[in-house]
């Protein structure tokens, strides 16, 4: 059971220890005589995972790139992992399911309709693992956000007591039916998963009892569902009230509803589909991969930079090229959705103990293999950004170029300019041909995040541009 912690040599200059950068939670959110159960949250993805404990043995269920927690708790808790269960093959983070199996060598189960490239035990409409001769988990074949979506239900003597439903059934929403493809035909393949969904909500889980409680996958800002509640869990009858999804319409009107005004697809999401029905490599190995360089390393002109310090460090000195994603906020999804998982990039960070911590951030997504190598950088003598200076800015005017990088649909709900250019973060650099080079360029978000990506991008492409990033002054805007 036991396992070293997540230290290892980066290959290159010495050695340097890693330890986990995740930012996670955990709690115990139930329990009774007979059983435990563990909820993990990893907050930079809004992704939960759980420990099922009974009679001192442990079913982990949708773990997270890190296996090291779940290993820790049965370590802690002298109660060894038996087994894992994968409610479908995720979109948005690399799971370690296969790790898992290859250390402790217990089974991962899944749905036979995943056909996954790693061994893999079936676990079928109906099936059961018995985990005590009173807690048993049963497979309820939930299809629609992916074909191959099950959920696992505890059964305590008999009785439904929880349902890990993975990205079927989400606090106030359902997973989405768009990320998954198989066919030429996206439109006639996404009405067909949407239709599932119809079905899934309204004969699966409306048939179990009111106070079955909600263990999802996914919570509040994760891009698998359009509007995920904050709330870590619930129960059938909360959702039968008030989840959208239970609403009185037909299949047709639910499924045209469903595929209205769904959110963005990251660039990395097939990626990680596929990673995960292959299972992700071993973590502690496939990091130890990255080529760690020395202190304030240039690569050459036309390597992809990944910059990862607060947004005032980057404009006070960087290098030319780089793009500048915090590590802050949603580091994770923002850098799978303006790096294309074909594209290499190097990764810098401020100092030793950041680094390692954006390190681990891409790994969560199954980016460390797209890492050619890793620095900090902390040079004063840099590119310099222009500072916004507000006395200069007169967004009623015409002699600035007003670049929005929010979704289409905030700009819609949320106009703040009245003569702006909206071209969404995640679609900058694929058309940055659309922004004029004439007048000084004025990049906003609703916050600062986005735009300090959003403005490093535009000056990589457009280095001689005057660029300026409205960063948090933007809220000095906003009616």
């Amino acid at each position: 059971m036991e396992r070293r912690n997540f230290l290892f040599n980066l290959a290159g200059a010495g050695a340097v220890s890693l330890l986990s950068p995740y930012e996670l939670f955990s709690s115990t959110v139930t329990s009774s005589d007979n059983y435990v159960i563990e909820q993990f949250q990893y907050k930079g993805l809004a992704h939960f995972s759980y420990i099922v404990m009974a009679d001192h043995k442990i079913i982990v269920i949708d773990p997270q790139r890190d296996a090291q927690i779940y290993y820790d708790y049965a370590k802690k808790h002298n109660a060894p992992i038996v087994g894992v269960i994968e409610t479908h093959p995720h979109a948005d983070f690399a799971s370690s399911h296969l790790e898992i199996h290859k250390t402790l060598n217990v089974p991962i189960y899944s749905s036979s309709l995943t056909k996954p490239g790693y061994p893999g035990t079936s676990f079928d409409e109906g099936m059961t693992i018995d985990l005590s001769d009173k807690i048993q988990l049963r497979s309820m074949y939930t299809p629609g956000h992916a074909p191959d979506h099950i959920a696992a239900v505890l059964v305590e003597q008999g009785k439904d007591i929880a349902v890990f439903s993975g990205d079927s059934l989400l606090i106030g929403d359902v997973g989405r039916p768009d990320l998954r493809d198989f066919s030429n035909d996206v439109e006639a393949q996404r009405r067909k998963l949407a239709g599932m969904m119809y079905d899934t909500v309204h004969k699966k889980f409306a048939s179990l009892a009111d106070d079955v409680i909600v263990y999802p996958a996914h919570g509040a800002g994760s891009l698998c569902s359009r509007s995920t509640n904050k709330a870590t869990s619930s129960t059938i009858g909360n959702e039968k009230m008030l989840n959208n999804a239970f609403q009185k319409r037909t299949k047709t009107e639910f499924v045209d509803h469903l595929l209205r005004d769904q959110p963005f697809i990251p660039k990395y999401f097939q990626y990680d589909v596929m990673l995960n029905i292959k299972g992700a490599p071993e973590l502690e190995p496939s990091i130890s991969k990255i080529k760690s360089l020395p202190e304030n390393y240039r690569p050459d002109a036309t390597a992809l930079i990944i910059d990862s310090r607060p947004s005032a460090l980057f404009k006070q000195s960087y290098i030319p090229n780089a793009i500048n994603i915090q590590a802050g906020g949603s580091f994770e999804t923002w850098l799978g959705s303006t790096v294309a998982p074909d594209t290499e990039f190097y990764l810098v960070a401020g100092d030793e103990t950041a680094l390692k911590s954006a390190i681990g951030k891409a790994a969560s997504i199954g980016y460390e293999s797209k890492i050619k190598g890793a620095f900090v950088y902390d040079a004063t003598d840099g590119s310099r950004f222009a500072a916004f200076d507000k006395d200069r800015f007169n967004p009623e005017g015409s002699s600035y170029t007003i670049v929005d990088v929010r979704t289409e649909k905030e700009t819609e709900e949320a106009p703040i300019f009245k003569n702006s250019t909206n071209i969404p973060l995640q679609d900058l650099s694929e058309r940055i041909s659309e922004i004029p080079t004439d007048k000084p360029i004025f990049v906003h978000c609703a916050s600062g995040y986005r735009s300090a990506t959003g403005s490093s991008i535009i000056k990589k492409y457009l280095p001689s541009a005057q660029v300026y990033d409205l960063g948090a002054a933007v809220s000095n805007y906003k009616k």
